[in-house]
């Protein structure tokens, strides 16, 4: 940030709380000068690593021939299971079932069993090619569609969430179905690949360059596998292009083989694989197979729900016994089931170990949430819209979630009715039944569907965040927390709480990159707390500071503690003012210690996973969104002609950074649900690994209309920081308007009687069979 002299007349600090500030690398971006891992000097003698891939499904490795491999041009070694010094093993949940290196055994195509260290990344890649791998094959199972959830293998223990007897209300409904559905899975397509660089140092101390989401995963498991303490592992990340979630456990195997070929040559290493190799080597969003039963009378009341969701987890558990319990938490969204059972089915498969992905299973929840609405609604023979918000939670009653958490600050009703409103939501379904009874091939649809999006770690320990801060003799503040940076804005929000606390101007605080070294033991920045987190630790850090410097400024000029004001830039005390840098210089000839460690751990949160019961979530975070689409019916291929959203943050730190994320998040969600499409072959190979096969989202997707508000009269019903709430995850499911809308035109073409059971992704194929399906049941009845 540009440094100005500060405004001592100022009425305001300049890029305080609740202002529009633009991201704090926004120029740099643009102008190609971020500096990302793979943008840093190389040291004289950098090495780089390149993985070698399984090319069997399941198979037990009969021999391995590295000689050709070992004696390729450039090559200075060859990593195996053996090269590993300490614990082969790179599970974040130490469950021990993730090698770093397969050894013996592979379990899916593509998971690394040696890795190439050459003086140069095209010498490493081509080397890779060389090897000489024998097997000798095992069964395996790609897909969830052919396990029994109750009886096959799972990689982490179920959880089932119960209220009421659900098999009794819906056997008492007087009205009952059931129905399958498969959802999809995504992969991150972040636009910076993996990437690790690690540099040795003395005795045992090695430090890391990562693009992770986790710089204390990396620093634990990067420890485990040297065999050194955590004390020797310095994990440094100034920003990611981009993480989604793919950055939370997916960096663990770079960083971990980068160190250990670091410490054994004494040379810089760093790894950054292809695109294609990242695609199938690492996780992806699970995707799950949904059984649904649910009991409901004539008026669209539902009265029991029975859910089980059953995932493809892959080979190991990676985060899918949490990511798979999110999924049971959000498989409410925003309804009232006076009586649920649902369970989940963590299946192994033998494919890459699915991971966490934006929205951590929430999404996949609502989805199946949102197709019982639906069903309910072809059943009765009414709006989708008129049944959703018949079954919403209650306010003082009917707000009790399948997880026993009382709902306390539910505002889905007036988000769902102001946007209601201002979409014109009736006046446009009255259009579009005109328009589809005149229209022989093009058939329009719409839906609105709303958001509610739980806030917390599920792992209650996660709940907790650390700062730094440290204030300069010249006032100017350096800043530093263990959030991570992935685009999201996440360094100016925090910023920009310091910059209020201390009233100074936001460009005195200096942002500085995410390390363990100054901050330990931190979280993941995921589950949408960054901010939360981060931004009170911060918070707490600065308020130590500033209560020092009121003790001693009272006591300096004899005056009361009331009677020192932090105003911009200033600080009046008694009838004086004094610029803020003056106070600070006066703090420390005064020997006033002017730095601090913030710390902040999440209230009122606590979790029994045993019993299914607790209050796992702080706040939740609410939101809808209305779209509207046009389906060619002789090919399937449609447009989002436009969509409506309104979204709430509470009292937004940053109204630019809010709306930018609503808008990401949302076109990131409809991709998932209509063109995203991950697929594997008969051998278990991942077939869509490249753009080329992997379609997503572009410039030309997006709504041709595309009105995004952010809600102006809520704040956070909790004391969260500045009455602020979450915004990285809850705008994602919003795209679940689009696969509604594409849903309704689908109908269409049977006169809204049938519901089309339109699974996600929704590609123009499986619309176009869809249609097909639908009319063929128009006619024959059933």
């Amino acid at each position: 940030m540009t440094r100005h002299a500060p405004n001592l007349r100022a009425q305001k600090i300049a890029g305080g709380v609740a202002t529009d500030q633009r991201h704090d690398s926004a120029h740099k971006h643009v102008r190609g000068t971020a500096v990302y891992i793979d943008d840093m000097p190389e040291s004289s003698g950098t090495l780089h690593g390149c993985l070698g891939l399984s090319t069997a499904t399941h198979a037990t490795i009969t021999s391995m021939d590295l000689s050709a491999v070992r004696a390729a041009p450039g090559v200075v070694d060859v990593l195996t299971a053996k090269d590993v010094p300490g614990e082969n093993d790179i599970s974040p949940t130490g469950r021990h079932d993730e090698p770093v290196l397969a050894d013996g055994e592979v379990q899916f195509f593509g998971q690394p069993i040696f890795c190439v260290i050459a003086e140069t990344r095209e010498q490493a890649r081509r080397a890779t090619r060389l090897a000489k791998v024998e097997y000798k094959e095992l069964p395996f199972v790609t897909d969830i569609g052919v396990l029994d959830p109750r009886k096959d293998k799972l990689v982490t223990p179920p959880l089932t969430l119960r209220r009421g007897d659900a098999a009794a209300a819906i056997n008492a409904a007087p009205r009952r179905l059931k129905g399958k559905m498969r959802i999809g899975g995504q992969d991150h397509f972040y636009l910076e690949g993996q990437i690790a660089m690690a540099i040795p140092g003395e005795d045992q101390d090695v430090t890391i360059y990562s693009s992770t989401q986790h710089p204390s995963e990396i620093q634990h498991m990067v420890s485990h596998a040297l065999g050194v303490p955590s004390h020797a592992v310095t994990v440094e990340i100034r920003r990611m292009g981009g993480a989604f979630g793919g950055k939370e456990t997916q960096g663990n195997q770079f960083a971990v083989l980068a160190a250990i070929a670091a410490k054994k040559h004494h040379r810089a290493v760093k790894i950054r694989p292809d695109r294609d190799d990242d695609m199938i080597a690492t996780g992806k969003r699970h995707d799950f197979l949904v059984d649904y039963e649910v009991g409901f009378d004539d008026e669209g009341n539902i009265l029991g729900v029975d859910f089980m969701f059953a995932a493809r987890c892959g080979f190991s558990a990676d985060l899918s016994g949490p990511v798979t319990d999110r999924a049971l938490f959000h498989c409410d969204n925003t309804y009232f089931w006076p009586a649920v059972h649902a369970q989940s089915a963590p299946l192994y498969t033998n494919t890459v170990s699915n991971t966490a992905f934006r929205g951590f299973g929430g999404p996949q929840g609502m989805v199946g949430a949102e197709r019982v609405i639906e069903e309910v609604a072809f059943a009765v023979g009414k709006d989708p819209l008129e049944i959703r918000k018949k079954n919403f939670y209650g306010a003082s009653d009917r707000n009790v979630t399948p997880y026993h958490q009382t709902v306390e600050d539910n505002i889905v009703h007036r988000i769902v009715a102001d946007l209601e409103a201002s979409c014109d939501y009736a006046r446009r379904r009255r259009t579009i039944e005109s328009f589809n009874a005149n229209s022989r091939f093009i058939k329009r649809g719409l839906a609105l569907t709303p958001v509610k999006f739980g806030i917390s770690f599920t792992a209650t320990h996660y709940n907790q965040a650390g700062a730094l801060v440290h204030v300069y003799t010249d006032g100017s503040v350096h800043l530093n927390h263990g959030g991570t940076e992935m685009g999201q804005g996440l360094y100016v929000k925090v910023a920009q709480v310091v910059a209020e606390e201390f009233q100074i101007d936001l460009d005195q605080v200096k942002i500085t990159a995410t390390t363990t070294g100054k901050v330990p033991n931190t979280s993941a920045t995921a589950a949408s707390s960054g901010s939360d987190l981060n931004g009170m630790a911060a918070q707490n850090a600065a308020r130590q500071i500033k209560e020092r410097l009121t003790d001693f400024a009272a006591e300096k000029y004899q005056v009361a503690r009331d009677q020192v004001l932090f105003l911009p830039n200033r600080v009046r005390i008694g009838n004086q003012e004094i610029a803020f840098a003056d106070l600070v210089r006066q703090a420390y000839m005064a020997r006033i210690q002017l730095s601090a460690a913030g710390f902040y751990k999440t209230p009122k949160i606590h979790w029994n996973r045993d019993k299914g019961e607790g209050r796992p979530f702080y706040y939740f975070a609410y939101g809808a969104a209305c779209s509207e689409v046009s389906v060619d019916t002789l090919t399937g291929e449609y447009m989002v002609e436009r969509t409506d959203i309104l979204h709430e943050t509470g009292r937004s730190l940053n109204r630019a950074i809010d709306l930018g994320q609503v808008e990401g998040g949302f076109i990131q969600g409809m991709g998932w649900l209509t063109t995203e499409e991950l697929w594997w072959d008969d051998k278990g190979r991942l077939r869509t690994h490249a753009p080329s096969t992997y379609k997503i989202p572009l410039a030309s997707d997006r709504p041709k209309i595309f009105n995004v508000t952010l809600a102006d009269w809520p704040e956070a019903h909790e004391p969260t920081v500045h009455r602020s709430k979450a915004v990285g995850e809850p705008p994602l499911p919003l795209g679940m308007s689009v696969l509604h809308a594409l849903s309704d035109a689908v109908a269409s073409v049977a006169d809204h009687r049938i519901c089309p059971r339109l699974d996600p992704p929704a590609t123009p194929e499986r619309v176009l069979m869809a249609i097909e399906r639908l009319k063929r049941e128009a006619k024959t009845g059933t």
